[in-house]
Parts: structure tokens; sequence; C-alpha cells
């Protein structure tokens, strides 16, 4: 089993920035790729960027020059920079991992309990 524990969201007021951290732990063997989903009430919980084991990324079109995504390694952790915040922006945001827990076995799915992004003034 693999733990994933979010930190960082808060209250902000629009224009400034907040920065989310999220840590892996538990059965590592190698996690294939890490990101950060966010869900609005009524709404699917939708892909905010995600980073590859070997560092490429892919950010949501709506945060691309805001939000940067960023990995430490050997801590097993990620990062996602959030700046120039709108009050759209507001939701519960979800790290994610895929997790192979030894070469053999195909990577599974993890989710963090989510934490909560406010743009308000």
């Amino acid at each position: 089993q693999v733990q994933l524990v979010e930190s960082g969201g808060g209250l902000v007021e629009p224009g400034g920035s907040l920065r989310l951290s999220c840590g892996a732990s538990g059965i590592i063997f190698r996690i294939e790729t890490m990101g950060w989903y966010r869900r609005t009430p009524g709404k699917q919980r939708d892909l905010v960027a995600v980073i590859e084991d070997r560092g490429a990324t892919n950010l949501a079109d709506s945060v691309k020059g805001r939000f940067t995504i960023s990995r430490d390694y050997a801590k097993n952790m990620v990062y996602l920079q959030m700046n120039s915040l709108k009050p759209e922006d507001t939701a519960v945001y979800y790290c994610n991992a895929a997790v192979r827990p030894d070469w053999a076995t195909p990577p599974s799915d993890y989710w963090g309990q989510g934490t909560q992004v406010t743009v308000s003034s």
C-alpha cells in the first residue's frame, strides 16, 4: 500500500500564490507518474498537471503559464507552484501517483485526501 499526504492549501487573494506539496510513502519500487487533479462541487475531477518519471510534464491549458509542477525523486515528493491565482482555481486539489510495488507488477493509482484551495478577496 501507498499513502499520499498533501499540504499547502488555503485561502489566497486573486493574483496570489500557493505551493502544494505531496509525499508518497509505503511499498514503492518506482513511481511512474505524479500529478495533481482538482474538483469543484458538482463537477468531475480534472487533470491540473502531471510529471512523468523522466521529467516530462503536461499541464491543463487553463493553468499553463501560471502553474509549475516539479518532483523530488529522492524524497518521493511532488509540488505544484501556483501563481497568479484566479477565483476559478478554487477547488479541492488531489495528489495522484502511479506506483509500482516491484519491477514485475504494473503500476496502481493512489490518491491523497485532498486539500482545499480557495481564491477569493
